[in-house]
């Protein structure tokens, strides 16, 4: 079955993450991705104390999980993908992620150059350059803080 849902938040796998989204969608292993993460011992360390019982981890770089969903290592799990930044999911996009058909914007901290469009997330001018290229990749881009908001596109939000 493979991806059941893809989420940008830069807190990766939190309390929020690990017992509201992941029960919601039912994921079996929730694949962390983040070039960064891969190669921090304390990083890797937080995610495996973080993530529910009973629920495989991956932590992937993105050249990693883009050969890991094509050769279909994936398949018998649900998955819920998570990506620190709204450019490591377009890189997955871009990368040949073609099973990647929506994409939640979940949590974006304020950063220099950045703007707010909802209470947690704010995007910077790249943000918007990358939501619109996964948009027109054909994939559905969302920014939900919890399950029950709105998942009207991003796109309602950005501004004009």
């Amino acid at each position: 079955m493979a991806i059941v849902h893809a989420r940008v938040d830069e807190r990766l796998i939190h309390g929020q993450v690990a017992m509201v989204w992941t029960n919601t969608v039912g994921a079996t292993r929730i694949a962390v991705v983040n070039d960064e993460a891969v190669k921090d011992e304390m990083i890797i360390s937080a995610l495996k104390i973080s993530k529910p019982a009973g629920v495989k981890l991956s932590i992937l770089s993105k050249k990693r999980a883009v050969e890991k969903f094509a050769a279909g290592d994936f398949d018998g799990d649900k998955v819920f993908l998570i990506t620190k930044t709204i450019s490591d999911m377009n890189d997955l996009v871009k990368n040949g992620l073609t099973e990647l058909k929506a994409v939640n914007v979940g949590n974006v901290a304020k950063r220099d150059g950045a703007v707010q469009i909802k209470k947690s997330v704010h995007v910077t001018q790249q943000d918007i350059q990358d939501i619109r290229e996964m948009i027109d990749a054909g994939v559905k881009v969302t920014a939900q803080m919890v399950p029950n908001e709105s998942d009207q596109s991003i796109i309602n939000y950005l501004p004009k």
